[in-house]
This record gives structure tokens, C-alpha cells and sequence, in this order.
């Protein structure tokens, strides 16, 4: 039997349902997801095996012009998106009509490869608004395949998953068959943590939020984490720790709670704050932390 294997990226504005998405085909959570826009920062990948195929999922930041050098460094991300994509799919919601980037747009209007557009949240919109987004985004894009979804129902979501499959080269497998995703344990626990801070905190807080896990053991029985969360300003941190430590205790016991859920296994955390200057226009910082590629 023939093997088929290959790279499908994930793109759109912010909060369409990329993270859904992707989890809803990985079946496993991986990126994370909040009603907050901007919450993926980094490219992801999340690989989906089968007997004969090995689909490798790539969910991107959502699509933003940038305002300063952490935006723009999440923006290479989409931009890489376009180079190794065997296949695109674009996501969308009701009631949406461009990319907030007219020059992304065009590179998808302009695309080779084929291009999966996907009209997401059609459990919240009424049929007569579907059909005519459907013939909004035919004329908009005229080689795209268009298939509406919703991916928090999970409805559409496996018949899209088998088109692309179709789709898809014959190739061996990129990645160990039993590989989820290509991101270390560390960055996982980060982005728990990180979550749990968009929940929980409002504001530029979660904006100014950078995670390290600076230690991560492993025994038979348990998992001992430290992490430091990482600010830009004093004020910040008093906020992020709250009254006697609480608001900082409560991030810590909801982040344990997913962690061993998603390594299913004991987990001891330990919550650090430090400030770290201006560390979104930093380029070094940004390196540190994963986000200038090159």
C-alpha cells in the first residue's frame, strides 16, 4: 500500500478556531486555546499517523499587521507556513471577509498548492448567512474548495480531515510514527502555564507574559517542574501574584491539574515571577525564547 505523508499549515486571522482545529485532528491538546486573540505564538506542529499516512499539522499565530519585534517574529511563523505546505487551509469565520494582510491574501489567492477554505462557527449562524459566505468566498478565491465546519462540534472536521488525505503526496513518514508533535515537554509546561494567564488575567497582562521551565525531572512516579513567569514591569508582577500569593497560587493548581492530564503522571510545580524588561522588542530575548527563526 502506498504511503502518503505530507505538510498541511493551518492560517487566518486571530480567534478563528485554528487551535480547535488542530486539536479536533491531533486529538490531543496541543495548542492551547482561549477566547483571546493573539494566544498562539509559535508555529506548532501536530502529527497525525495512520497505517499509511502521516499528516504533519501546523498551526500558525493568527494573521496580525505587527506593532513591535515579538509581533513581527510571530509573523515569520505564518510566513514559513507558505514554504513547505503540501497542503493550506485557510480558516475563516461567518461573517469574515479578508485576511487583516492584503499581502497574505493575495499569496493565497495566487497559490499553487491547494487551498482547503474553511468557513468555521456554522453552528452559530443561520443558513441563509452560510450560503451567501459560500458564494462570497467563491468569488473571493475562486481555486479554493470550500467546506463549512464547526470545530468545537466537531462537525465537518473528519470529512475534512479525509480530503486531505486525497490530497496529499505519496511519501514516507517525516517524523518517528509514534511522534505527536515536534515541540520538547518544556514547552508544553510553558504553554499550561501560559494559558492559565490569559484566563485568568486581563488587560496587556497576558501580553507581556513570557514562560521558562528551568527545571523538569522525571521519575517513576512524578514530575518536578520549576517555571518562571516573566514580565516586563514591577507592576506586573504584583498583579500576577496577587493578594498573599493567590492569584499566582491559582495559576499554579488549574496548570498541574492539565499537566497531569497531558502527561498523565504526578505533578509537582513550582511558580517563580521575575521581571524582565521590554523582553517583546528584544531580538536576543525573542532567540532565547524561541521565536526569531534563522
Amino acid at each position: 500500500m502506498a504511503h502518503k505523508a505530507g505538510f498541511v499549515n493551518i492560517i487566518g486571522n486571530p480567534n478563528v478556531g485554528k487551535s480547535t482545529l488542530m486539536n479536533a485532528f491531533v486529538g490531543e491538546k496541543l495548542s492551547i486555546i482561549t477566547s483571546k486573540a493573539q494566544t498562539t505564538r509559535h508555529r506548532i506542529l501536530g502529527i497525525v499517523n495512520g497505517e499509511d499516512f502521516q499528516v504533519v499539522l501546523s498551526d500558525t499565530p493568527g494573521i496580525i499587521k505587527p506593532a513591535y519585534e515579538l509581533q513581527s517574529s510571530m509573523m515569520d511563523f505564518v510566513k514559513s507556513a507558505f514554504e513547505d505546505a503540501d497542503v493550506l487551509v485557510y480558516m475563516v469565520e461567518i461573517g469574515e471577509k479578508a485576511l487583516k494582510d492584503e499581502r497574505f491574501f493575495e499569496k493565497i489567492k495566487n497559490s499553487d498548492i491547494p487551498v482547503l477554505l474553511l468557513l468555521n462557527k456554522i453552528d452559530v449562524s443561520e443558513q441563509g448567512i452560510l450560503e451567501e459566505q459560500v458564494q462570497y468566498w467563491q468569488e473571493m478565491l475562486p481555486k479554493a474548495e470550500i467546506h463549512p465546519i464547526s470545530a468545537l462540534q466537531n462537525f465537518n472536521v473528519k470529512e475534512v480531515f479525509l480530503r486531505i488525505l486525497e490530497l496529499l503526496p505519496e511519501a514516507p513518514p517525516y517524523y518517528p510514527k509514534d511522534q505527536l508533535t515536534d515541540k520538547p515537554e518544556r514547552f508544553f509546561v510553558n504553554e499550561t502555564i501560559r494559558e492559565k494567564i490569559l484566563q485568568f488575567y486581563k488587560k496587556e497582562i497576558p501580553y507581556s507574559v513570557e514562560i521558562s521551565t528551568e527545571e523538569f525531572f522525571e521519575d517513576e512516579e512524578i514530575i518536578r517542574m520549576r517555571s518562571v513567569i516573566m514580565v516586563e514591569r514591577d507592576s506586573q508582577k504584583g498583579i500576577i501574584i496577587g493578594h498573599k500569593g493567590s492569584a499566582l497560587k491559582r495559576v499554579g493548581v488549574e496548570a498541574r491539574k492539565d499537566l497531569e492530564k497531558f502527561f498523565d503522571k504526578q505533578v509537582h510545580l513550582e511558580l517563580y515571577v521575575k521581571v524582565n524588561k521590554n523582553w517583546r522588542s528584544d531580538p536576543n530575548q525573542l532567540k532565547r525564547f524561541g521565536y526569531n527563526q534563522g
